[in-house]
C-alpha cells in the first residue's frame, strides 16, 4: 500500500510592523530596571515643577475651578500610579498623558489670558 503525503506551504510576503503604540510599550518594559528614576520623575519632577507651573498659570487666568480639578486629577494619576509601585509600562504612559492634561490647561490658560480678538 502506497501513502501519497503532499506537504504545502503557504508564502506569506507581508513585511509585519509593530505599531507606534506597541514599540513605545515594548520601550516602557525595558525601563523597567531604571523604575525608581521613572518613579522620582514622576513625583518630584511632576509634583514640584509641572504642577505649581500649571496651578500658578490657573491663578494668573482667572482661576477657573474646572481647570484646578483637571490639574490636581492629573497629579493624582501619576502620584497614585507610583505609589501603587505599578510597572512601568503603566507609570510612564500615566506620566506622559498627566503631563499632556498639564499641557493643555497651560495652553488653554493662555488662550484665556491673552485672547486673540483684542
Amino acid at each position: 500500500m502506497n501513502t501519497a503525503l503532499k506537504h504545502t506551504a503557504v508564502a506569506n510576503y507581508r513585511s509585519t510592523s509593530q505599531s507606534a503604540w506597541s514599540t513605545f510599550i515594548n520601550w516602557c518594559n525595558g525601563q523597567e530596571k531604571d523604575r525608581f528614576l521613572w518613579l522620582a520623575i514622576g513625583v518630584t519632577g511632576h509634583g514640584c515643577i509641572v504642577t505649581p507651573l500649571t496651578l500658578l498659570a490657573i491663578m494668573f487666568s482667572g482661576n477657573l475651578m474646572f481647570f484646578w480639578a483637571l490639574a490636581i486629577g492629573a497629579m493624582a494619576m501619576c502620584l497614585i500610579s507610583n505609589l501603587a509601585a505599578m510597572p512601568t509600562k503603566i507609570t510612564i504612559p500615566v506620566l506622559f498623558l498627566s503631563l499632556f492634561i498639564d499641557l493643555a490647561i497651560v495652553i488653554s490658560c493662555i488662550t484665556i489670558a491673552f485672547p486673540i480678538s483684542r
